[in-house]
């Protein structure tokens, strides 16, 4: 059974602004680049998306809601729901994780 993968709005916001700061750092073909091979990796997803591990973040804190995958260093968070898999979050996997959730819950 292939699912369907579907970007939340707040994972829309990331990579538009991951697009924007990696385009004003370092250039608009790199920008271009990881922006797509991030949604070429979440697209995946649509094959075996129970294959993403628990954020230890969040299994900490006794949740086992949201799985992750990534296109290094950024972590693909998202959660599957019957057929389909949303991907709430796109975060530097550099960044405190905790810290970012706190401020915003990766729902669907």
């Amino acid at each position: 059974m292939a699912f369907v993968v579907r970007f939340t709005s707040g994972a829309q916001r990331d990579l538009r602004a991951l697009h924007a700061y990696i385009g004003k750092n370092d250039s608009l073909e790199n920008a271009d680049y990881v922006v797509r091979e991030i949604i070429r990796t979440a697209l995946t997803l649509q094959e075996s998306p129970q294959r993403g591990a628990y954020p230890p973040e969040l299994l900490k804190r006794g949740s086992r809601t949201y799985r992750q995958i990534f296109f290094k260093p950024y972590r693909i968070l998202y959660r599957i729901r019957g057929g389909t898999v949303f991907i709430g979050v796109i975060a530097d996997g550099r960044r405190d994780l905790a810290s970012l959730l706190r401020r915003r819950s990766p729902t669907a």
